[in-house]
């Protein structure tokens, strides 16, 4: 066994943060195999859980009536195939996925197969309250409902790409592709025949990049989206993961998402922009320059929300006892509970990007928030947190523009281990109001 082998067999990583099965993908194929269970297998951290059916049988029984699964599916860890204690779900009981034919996508690597996002019903036509995609839909009406907003959302996402290599000791091992820096343009050159396809896998499932560029990590990249209602934002996130894993598999090579891959490297997040939208315009920029901050009040308040609630927002966003490793003090993952304005160390950063005029800001980056995430389950609890903000009215602190850490003793560190940021969820009130009892219930129960 090899030294990454025993380390995954110590502690397997979740590519969702503990839901297994959400968002769960239909995979028809023009082969007339038997269906089949394709999952994660411990340290390949972008494989998406998915049931495989013979395109007949999607075409003929799948669409109307969905794929059966059972209820313990969230209420699994990466871990073992059974329910979690304390999640309340059991080996009793099953759903539907029904697949949302609007995600239908060819899967550009396996040119026989397509691939669509399911949904979880307990029977077709009646939403399970379980269901990530569901509960972020949920929240997302009480936003549109109550103030006539939308939250958009666009991920910038970073991981490693690794090769295999052999030791002496005939050991088989993966490392990082390079050591190249930040921002390399030789180390993006080296790597940029397998970036084209990623991106021509990108572009036939309708994701769009903004940018992409070498990282400061050995081997690591980042490929940033582009900004959408955020349900369209997680859908997409979900398909790149898929693309960049199995375009990378076809070079032979391993594509992590883990959030700290290496204690002696910089960690990979899955960090977030946010803004709100009203009858198309953006709504978070303030309207004129009377604004303190560059931001509407509207802005103020929902980013007040996600700022006082974070550390149970962490639960959701940081899912894994890794995910700590990487938010530390000066590495850029936000280990403070504050803001700043364009503070790439503060956890939320007001961020001014080009053709938005100065002294305005266009959206907020959440930084806290990583790979292993479920990113539907993650934008729920934000825009949850972002109402009680809204609803409140909650004060907006003043901002931190220098390095947090030196004020550690004038600001509240965020949750250093993943029971912190449970022990934060179980007296949020909020969050469980707005999540609902039962789904808040299994995802404690589960990262627990």
């Amino acid at each position: 066994m090899t030294r990454i082998e025993k380390r995954a067999q110590r502690r397997r990583w979740n590519t969702h943060g503990g839901s297994r099965w959400s968002p769960c993908a239909v995979r028809e194929t023009e082969q007339q195999k038997l269906a089949t269970a394709h999952g994660a297998h411990a340290w390949v951290f972008w494989s998406l859980e998915s049931r495989v059916v013979p395109k007949k049988r999607f075409d003929d029984v799948v669409k109307k009536n969905g794929v059966g699964l059972t209820f313990a599916c969230m209420a699994m860890s990466s871990s073992i195939d059974g329910p979690a204690d304390e999640t309340n779900l059991t080996a009793t009981g099953e759903i539907r996925l029904m697949p949302d034919l609007l995600t239908m996508r060819k899967i550009p690597w396996k040119k026989q197969e397509e691939m669509v996002l399911a949904d979880m019903h307990l029977r077709p036509g009646e939403p399970w309250e379980y269901c990530p995609r569901e509960a972020l839909r949920r929240v997302s009406k009480v936003l549109k409902d109550e103030f006539n907003l939308e939250m958009n959302a666009g991920f910038e996402n970073e991981f490693y790409l690794l090769k295999k290599i052999i030791r002496k000791e005939m050991e088989e091992c993966w490392v990082p592709i390079d050591s190249k820096p930040y921002c390399s343009s030789s180390g993006f050159d080296a790597v940029s025949t397998l970036f084209q396809e990623i991106i021509a896998a990108f572009n036939s499932l309708n994701v769009v990049v903004e940018q992409l560029h070498a990282e400061a990590g050995k081997g690591q990249f980042e490929i940033a989206l582009t900004h959408t209602a955020c349900t369209y934002a997680a859908d997409s996130l979900i398909f790149a993961r898929e693309a960049v894993r199995a375009v990378a598999n076809k070079q032979g090579l391993l594509a992590t998402s883990v959030p700290k891959y290496a204690l002696d490297d910089i960690g990979s997040g899955s960090h977030v922009h946010v803004s709100l939208w009203q009858n198309g315009r953006n709504v978070f920029t303030a309207s004129n320059t009377s604004s303190q901050y560059g931001m509407s009040k509207v802005g103020e308040d929902f980013m007040a929300g996600v700022l006082a609630h974070l550390p149970s927002i962490l639960a959701f966003t940081a899912p894994l006892p890794n995910s700590y490793d990487r938010i530390q003090p000066n590495t850029w993952s936000g280990a403070y509970q504050c803001w700043g304005n364009e503070n790439r160390e503060a956890p939320v950063r007001t961020a001014c990007p080009p053709a938005v005029p100065n002294g305005f800001v266009s959206n907020f980056e959440i930084k806290s928030f990583d790979g292993c995430a479920n990113p539907h389950l993650g934008l729920a609890a934000i825009v949850a947190a972002g109402i009680d903000g809204l609803r409140n009215h909650l004060p907006l602190p003043e901002p931190i523009n220098e390095n947090p850490a030196t004020l550690n003793q004038k600001l509240l560190r965020l949750p250093t281990s993943l029971s912190e940021s449970i022990e934060a969820l179980e007296n949020n009130n909020v969050l469980r109001e707005m999540i609902g009892e039962k789904l808040f219930t299994a995802i404690k129960g589960v990262r627990k």
